[in-house]
């Protein structure tokens, strides 16, 4: 038997073929609950949680390349996730990414993304699955008014009509990116990640490195100032534990 907070997949999800749902009730964890079970799963495994205030879920990745650089897939997912939300909103509304792992709709956080791999998998190794996470602010049941937490927004007071249709969305916009990594390299994955990162000064160029580390480049510098990925995956700024969702509240990114 499943255990109590799990359920089958919701009917009305709608995912590409290659993709198999597992639903959670509101108590789950689907990013926790995606590692658990990716061992045995496999690749196409989508775990999301019915949840009103949120739109969560996991998605497990079979990678073919060592784990130093196999971690690049968190730029196809964070990609993915900023297009399905685009294709939902006024063109007017911007889309951007605080590095590394931080979505902003219109200057406010909204969510954000998370990748998990196994602990025991050595750098130089080919890991047997990556789970990225994501979640998305349904609804902000916590706040009466918005002027109380300007520094959050969700998708209910932005006007989206369904939520929780963006995940068949990012799944369609995940595929894309991984087909366009497969065939054209990962530059076609690193360039709209980019795209949406946010720039702290003019002039300035960025680049992805083979580690998933972020280049920043300034005119009259020389050399890359190198910001790495996985402290930045450890910290997860945007991830307020207590909530086990989004922040609310705090200091604007």
């Amino acid at each position: 038997m499943p255990p109590s907070h799990m359920v089958a997949a919701a009917s009305g999800l709608d995912l590409p073929p290659l993709f198999t749902p597992v639903r959670l009730r509101e108590s789950g964890d689907a990013f926790a609950h995606a590692r658990a079970i990716a061992a045995d799963a496999g690749a196409g495994t989508f775990v999301h949680v019915g949840r009103y205030d949120l739109v969560e879920f996991a998605v497990v990745l079979e990678p073919e390349e060592p784990l130093v650089s196999a971690r690049r897939a968190f730029f196809a997912g964070m990609a993915a996730l900023a297009d399905a939300i685009a294709a939902h909103c006024p063109p007017e509304k911007a889309v951007e990414f605080v590095w590394p792992d931080t979505i902003l709709y219109d200057d406010a956080l909204i969510g954000g993304g998370r990748l998990g791999w196994p602990e025991a998998c050595a750098e130089e190794e080919e890991p047997a699955w990556l789970v990225f996470g994501a979640q998305l602010i349904a609804a902000r049941l916590m706040v009466d008014e918005a002027g109380l937490a300007p520094d959050s927004t969700s998708l209910e007071e932005e006007g989206f009509a369904d939520p929780h249709a963006l995940m068949g969305s990012f799944a369609r916009h995940l595929m894309l990116h991984v087909d366009a990594w497969t065939n054209r390299g990962f530059r076609k994955v690193a360039d709209p990640y980019l795209a949406r990162l946010r720039k702290e000064k003019a002039g300035e160029r960025r680049g992805i490195d083979g580690n998933g580390d972020l280049l920043v480049h300034r005119h009259g510098v020389t050399g890359a100032e190198r910001r790495a990925l996985l402290p930045g995956l450890a910290a997860c700024a945007w991830y307020d534990p207590s909530r086990k969702g989004p922040r609310l509240m705090g200091p604007r990114l």
